[in-house]
């Protein structure tokens, strides 16, 4: 399970597991956003297709990945960044180029309507 965590909230308790204060959470590996609504920001339609086409198709290049969606390298780039730091993709070498893997299968959501301790199980 992902969580929703603000990001004032992330800073302190990356701090304190740096400085030996507490323990890493179990989670610290999951990916981890500081509300719901700015995973829909993310998860835009053309971020979706975006996911689809490096989930279906795996290029191996941002070059590559240009011409089979029609973005712009700059724009790939930018939005690849957004993606894999919310944990939604990863990025590996091959040789000088970077190619971008897909890390999640399924996100959902959990809203509690009367407070915003709202959940995410990313898959």
């Amino acid at each position: 399970m992902s969580k929703v965590q603000g990001f004032r909230s992330l800073m302190n308790e990356m701090r304190d597991v740096a400085r030996g204060k507490k323990a890493a959470p179990r989670d610290a590996a999951q990916p981890s956003f500081e509300s719901v609504e700015a995973l829909v920001r993310l998860l835009t339609p053309d971020n979706r297709r975006l996911l689809a086409t490096i989930r279906d198709s795996k290029p191996q290049s941002i070059a590559a990945l240009s011409k089979l969606t029609g973005r712009a390298q700059p724009n790939l780039t930018r939005t690849l960044a957004k993606l894999e730091t919310a944990g939604l993709v990863e990025t590996r070498m091959e040789g000088n180029r970077k190619a971008y893997r897909v890390r999640v299968r399924k996100v959902r959501v959990e809203i509690d309507p009367f407070s915003e301790h709202d959940k995410l199980e990313v898959a």
